[in-house]
C-alpha cells in the first residue's frame, strides 16, 4: 500500500513539474489581419484676440479606422476623421458654410467636420517603406512640412512617399503631393471672413480655406552614422493652383551635436519665391542650446524669418508661441521679418505632471520686443499608454511695430485649453 502511494506521489510530482514546459511550446498568438485605430480628443479652448470678441470651444474629435497586416510586404491604411461642436461660441475660421461661423469671435480653427483623413497602400521591402494615397507627413521638427496635430482636424496629403534606409545611419525620403486637405474641414468654403472686421487688407489672410490642388515634390536626408551628431538637408518645391502666394523653392540644412552635455540644434534654409507675390529671396535660421539638470531642461533659442519667408505646409502651432499670433504671416509670407528669442524650462511635478514655461520676444530682423512678448505655460499627464491629459496657456501683449506688409500690428492675445486624450 505505502509503495503503490508513493508512487502516485511522484507520478503527480512530474506530471506537475511538466507542466511549464508544455506552456512555453505553445505558439504564439498569431498577428490580427486587422488592427483598429482609434484617436480620441475631447477639448474645450478659450481665445481672446484682439479686437475681436472672446471664444470659448468645447469640441470632441475621434479618429476611427484600421490597419491590415502585411501581406508579402503589402499593407493598407484608412481612417475617417470626425469633430462635433459641443459649445460653438467662436469662429472657426473655415467660412459661412461651415460650423460654427461667427466672423466677430475669435478664431479656434476647429469646425465641425466629417471626412477622409488617412487612405493609403503601404509596401515595405529593399530597405524601403512606399506610400500611395492620403496621409500624414511629418519631415523633421515639422518647421516646414508637419500635420498640424494641434488642431483637431490633422492636415493630410494626397500624393505618393517613399522612405530608404539602404545605407547605415542614412534615412532619405521623398515624396509628391498633389492634394493638401487643410485644417478646415469637408464644409470649409472660401473666403475666410476678416480676422479684423474692420481691416479689409487683412480679411483674405486665410484667402482659401478649402482643399489645394498642388504640384509639390519633397526631398529630405539624415545622417546619424556619426556618433553624437545628426545631419539633415532638405529641397521643397512647392506650386499651388489657386494659392499661388504660397509658391516657393526651399533649401535648407541642419545639425545637432551632444557637446560638453549641451545639445546644439542649428538650421538654416533659403527660399526663393519668398514673399506674398512670391518674388523675393529670404533666408532662415534657427538655433537651440539645451542643457539637462538631472530631470529637467532648460533651453535657449533664436528662430530667424526674413521678410516674407513662408512655410505653408508646416505645423506653424510648435513656433513662435502658442497664442498663435504670427501663424497667419508665417503661413501666407505677408509679414516684415520674424525674429523670435525663447527661453523654456521643463521639469517634473508631482503625480508624474510634466510643467513647461516659455518666455518669448518678439522683434522684426533683430533682437528686440518691437511685435511684444510672450508667456506660455503646459502641464502634461500621463495617466498611460492610452489616456493623456494636457493644460496649455499663452499670453501675448504687443508692442505696436508693424507686423503685416500692409500696415498690421500683432494683436494682443490670450489662449487657454485643456483636453483629455485617448490612443488605442
Amino acid at each position: 500500500m505505502k509503495s503503490k502511494f508513493a508512487l502516485l506521489l511522484s507520478t503527480a510530482g512530474l506530471l506537475h513539474a511538466g507542466s511549464p514546459d508544455l506552456d512555453t511550446t505553445l505558439a504564439p498568438k498569431p498577428e490580427p489581419w486587422i488592427k483598429p485605430l482609434i484617436d480620441i480628443r475631447a477639448r474645450y479652448e478659450f481665445g481672446d484676440v484682439s479686437p475681436l470678441d472672446e471664444s470659448n470651444a468645447l469640441t470632441i474629435r475621434e479618429r476611427i479606422g484600421f490597419k491590415t497586416m502585411k501581406w508579402n510586404g503589402l499593407s493598407l491604411l484608412a481612417e475617417g476623421e470626425f469633430t462635433q461642436v459641443a459649445a460653438s461660441d467662436y469662429s472657426a475660421a473655415a467660412g459661412p458654410e461651415a460650423y460654427p461661423f461667427d466672423p466677430k469671435n475669435t478664431v479656434i480653427a476647429d469646425p465641425r467636420n466629417a471626412e477622409l483623413n488617412q487612405a493609403y497602400i503601404q509596401y515595405e521591402g529593399f530597405d524601403t517603406t512606399a506610400q500611395v494615397g492620403r496621409e500624414k507627413i511629418v519631415y523633421d521638427n515639422a518647421a516646414f512640412i508637419g500635420n498640424v496635430g494641434w488642431r483637431q482636424n490633422e492636415q493630410t496629403f494626397d500624393g505618393v512617399t517613399l522612405a530608404n534606409k539602404s545605407i547605415d545611419g542614412l534615412t532619405f525620403k521623398a515624396a509628391y503631393i498633389s492634394q493638401v486637405n487643410r485644417i478646415f474641414g469637408a464644409e470649409a468654403d472660401s473666403p475666410l471672413v476678416a480676422i479684423a472686421p474692420t481691416a479689409t487688407k487683412a480679411a483674405r489672410i486665410f484667402d482659401n480655406v478649402q482643399d489645394i490642388d498642388a504640384n509639390v515634390g519633397l526631398l529630405n536626408a539624415s545622417y546619424t552614422g556619426i556618433k553624437d551628431i545628426t545631419l539633415g538637408g532638405y529641397v521643397y518645391l512647392m506650386e499651388f493652383d489657386d494659392k499661388e502666394n504660397w509658391d516657393n523653392n526651399t533649401f535648407g540644412m541642419s545639425a545637432q551635436a551632444d557637446v560638453l552635455g549641451l545639445t546644439l540644434y542649428g538650421e538654416i534654409a533659403w527660399q526663393d519665391k519668398a514673399g506674398f507675390g512670391a518674388d523675393d529671396d529670404a533666408f532662415y535660421f534657427h538655433g537651440i542650446a539645451t542643457k539637462k539638470f538631472g530631470n529637467q531642461s532648460v533651453s535657449l533659442g533664436v528662430e530667424q524669418l526674413n521678410k516674407g519667408f513662408k512655410t505653408p505646409l508646416a505645423t506653424v502651432h510648435v513656433f513662435n508661441g502658442w497664442a498663435d499670433v504670427f501663424d497667419a504671416g508665417r503661413i501666407e509670407g505677408n509679414h516684415n521679418g520674424i525674429t523670435d528669442v525663447y527661453a523654456s524650462h521643463t521639469i517634473p511635478l508631482f503625480y508624474g505632471l510634466k510643467w513647461t514655461n516659455v518666455f518669448h520676444i518678439f522683434g522684426e530682423n533683430e533682437i528686440s520686443t518691437g511685435y511684444g512678448w510672450e508667456y506660455d505655460s503646459m502641464l502634461v499627464k500621463k495617466f498611460d499608454d492610452h489616456f493623456t491629459a494636457i493644460a496649455k496657456f499663452a499670453f501675448f501683449e504687443s508692442e505696436g511695430d508693424t507686423y503685416i506688409v500692409n500696415g498690421t500690428a500683432v494683436p494682443d492675445a490670450t489662449r487657454f485649453s485643456v483636453e483629455l486624450n485617448y490612443v488605442f
